[in-house]
């Protein structure tokens, strides 16, 4: 399989796959294809099926598979942000946020990821519950907005806005840490907790969450009064 990204600040990823080739992608993912791209829709069992609704995704996944000769697929993002190519092996599972796989090849597996350290339970948003990929193959990825990049050592943290962690490492933990000081909590903005990351490992976050676009723009609509 070959792949170009192209199109930001609403990117697509156009795959060109030889005869024989299987991309695997979430429900309704397809922008464009060549004729010869043959779908298949698949649950994949009860378990993975529910797994998959619970985080946040389609209960069912589409399978293209090129035909009797080369093909071409695309998909494109349902967001502004960006697309990243993220290469899964058996020794490096990462868990990304909820809504953020885009496709895989077939040998990458999707599956819901709890976070069950601390209270992150209970508060931790998308850090209690989110996709774990693993397996081996590329995966293409969607984050809200632009990424940036953090190698986090044994034990180095980051304090982080639920909303902008994009995709951890599985060596990463997540954990929350409530705001202290009544004014800072009825004040500042920033609810009552924050993500903490620990590494070691990779953490991308990104800079624009789609629950912090929405809320902007819905505070910006008129009420049923006219204000």
């Amino acid at each position: 399989m070959k792949y170009e990204i192209k199109g930001e600040p609403m990117p697509v990823v156009v795959c060109q796959l030889q005869s024989g080739e299987t991309l695997n992608c979430e429900a309704g993912s397809m922008s464009w294809m060549t004729p010869n791209m043959q779908m298949e829709t698949s649950g994949g069992g009860a378990g993975k099926m529910f797994g998959r609704l619970f985080s946040g995704e389609s209960m069912f996944q589409n399978k293209y598979t090129a035909q009797g000769g080369d093909g071409m697929i695309a998909f494109a993002s349902s967001f502004p942000g960006s697309i990243r190519a993220v290469e899964i092996d058996p020794s490096h599972p990462v868990v990304i946020q909820k809504k953020g796989y885009l496709a895989s090849e077939t040998g990458v597996e999707l599956s819901v990821f709890f976070q069950k350290k601390g209270m992150a339970g209970f508060f931790g948003g998308e850090g209690f519950i989110m996709q774990k990929l693993s397996g081996h193959g590329i995966a293409f990825l969607e984050f809200d907005g632009s990424t940036v990049e953090y190698d986090l050592s044994a034990g180095q943290q980051l304090i982080v806005n639920t909303g902008n962690v994009a995709m951890i490492d599985a060596t990463c933990s997540i954990d929350v840490q409530q705001v202290k000081g009544v004014k800072n909590i009825l004040f500042g903005g920033e609810g009552l907790f924050n993500t903490v990351i620990t590494g070691p490992g990779k953490v991308i976050l990104q800079t624009m969450p789609l629950s912090g676009f929405v809320s902007n723009i819905a505070r910006m609509l008129p009420t049923k009064n006219g204000n």
